[in-house]
């Protein structure tokens, strides 16, 4: 038997919508959260028309024509704004019967390609028990006859297996939602091996091993450490009357570990470094849950890949952004201030999710609008733009003229470390600190 998804009525007429316009051809994204026992589809996306010029943008579409990097980059820009909890869960496409012939082939190769990309950018690897099958919808605009499909993303050559499209009110409704402040201090030395302007890549580096502090962290919810296994609302009321109002919100501290286990040997590692990267601050991070018995399991995962999404996210939008307003990343480092993006959020009508996204501070809200429609396809409203966090700043150092003798230097670190490790009892890893990147999050309650 195939997967169930509970589809919102909105995502069923905004289809309907897209099935009655003068366009032969829609594709899009599907917007959800998957579960063990049947996924929830909360929102579907339009792909956003591409920019074409001279004789294409005449010519009558076709499937072969679709442009694959743009719905995949158009995957990861949507992916960036949505809170932990939400995911790409598949793919669209409405078309007429004359192109609808070979259309799950089309939609086969799409959401492999969606899948693919978005894995690539993941800090977290997924849970053995979670769901891998992705969907494949595709909608006659003139029979208006549903075909939903699901393939297996961990098997390339996994056939069509039907699944189920049920429409559902009001089905985000009443989602339970987590929120948590992370006080962040990560320190990402520069190795004197690695080139003056890979500052993108050592970040990434820094990142996956932050991030594994984060999967290995102890997290208190409403104050209690919760078995796995257990429903996240044992022992809590129900809230009653209007769900639409009442989302009901778990406040959740993390614990980082300060050590390695007692089980796993430490080392400490001298290395030659010419500098630093020190990511410091507080992240705002939100995850939302479904209301059918939800395990604390599913809600921690939630919000564990929303802490590590987002720092993720607004360092690859930083080098993005220094990429296209200063071109490729300079051989020898200057002294620069920048300004990170600061985390937003923003409500959906008829549901307890917000949906987030990220701005600079010299972004007015008109921007941030504009942005929402062309990649959301979602009007938003400038009072509904909740900024979560105060302006950041990065501040780049420039190496000095001169450096130390290395030897020297070695030795310098090695007594060092020998100090901090008797000292208290941790491993660290000492470098010369010449190019420093700080990231102050500064966080404000909504």
């Amino acid at each position: 038997m195939g997967r169930t998804y509970l589809v919102e009525e909105a995502v069923g007429q905004y289809l309907a919508e897209l099935g009655t316009a003068a366009t032969p051809l829609v594709t899009g994204l599907l917007i959800g959260q998957s579960s063990p026992q049947r996924d929830y589809v909360v929102r579907a996306v339009r792909t956003p028309p591409a920019e074409q010029h001279g004789e294409q943008n005449r010519s009558p579409p076709r499937l072969a024509s679709l442009d694959e990097e743009w719905i995949t980059t158009h995957a990861t820009q949507v992916s960036r704004m949505l809170p932990g909890g939400l995911l790409v869960l598949g793919v669209f496409m409405v078309a007429t019967p004359e192109l609808a012939k070979d259309g799950q082939n089309t939609l086969r190769k799409l959401i492999f390609s969606v899948e693919k990309s978005l894995t690539k950018r993941r800090l977290w690897k997924p849970a053995e028990e979670e769901v891998s099958d992705r969907a494949a919808l595709q909608i006659c605009s003139a029979t208006k006859k549903v075909v939903c499909r699901t393939y297996d993303m961990q098997d390339p050559k996994s056939s069509a297996k039907p699944a189920d499209w049920k429409y559902q009110s009001a089905l985000s409704a009443s989602w339970l939602a987590l929120g948590c402040t992370v006080n962040v201090n990560i320190h990402i030395p520069l190795l004197a091996t690695s080139p003056n302007h890979d500052l993108e890549k050592n970040t990434k580096n820094g990142l996956n091993r932050w991030s594994k502090q984060i999967e290995d962290s102890v997290f208190l919810i409403n104050g209690q450490v919760k078995d796995d296994d257990t429903e996240l609302l044992e022992g809590q009321k129900k809230l009653k009357g209007n769900t639409q109002s009442s989302t009901q919100f778990s406040d959740v501290k993390v614990l980082t570990q300060l050590c390695q286990g007692s089980g796993s040997r430490s080392t400490a590692t001298v290395q030659v470094c010419r500098g630093s990267i020190n990511l410091r601050g507080a992240v705002k991070c939100r995850a939302y849950i479904h209301n059918n018995r939800p395990r604390v399991k599913e809600a921690l995962q939630a919000l564990k890949r929303d802490i590590i999404n987002t720092l993720s996210d607004r360092c690859e939008i930083l080098f993005e952004d220094l990429i296209l307003n200063e071109g490729p990343p300079k051989k020898n480092v200057e002294r620069e201030y920048h300004v990170l993006p600061q985390r937003l959020f923003v409500p959906v009508a008829g549901s307890s999710v917000m949906l987030s996204d990220y701005k600079f501070g010299d972004e007015a809200a008109a921007e941030i609008q504009e942005r929402f429609v062309e990649l959301l396809d979602e009007a938003v409203q400038a009072e509904d733009i909740h900024i979560a966090e105060g302006i950041s700043t990065v501040d780049i150092c420039p190496a000095p003229d001169t450096l130390e003798d290395p030897q020297q230097t070695q030795l310098t670190k090695a007594t060092l470390l020998l100090k901090l490790q008797q000292n208290l009892g941790v491993v660290v890893a000492a470098a010369v600190a010449v190019v420093a990147a700080v990231f102050s999050f500064n966080y404000f309650s909504d």
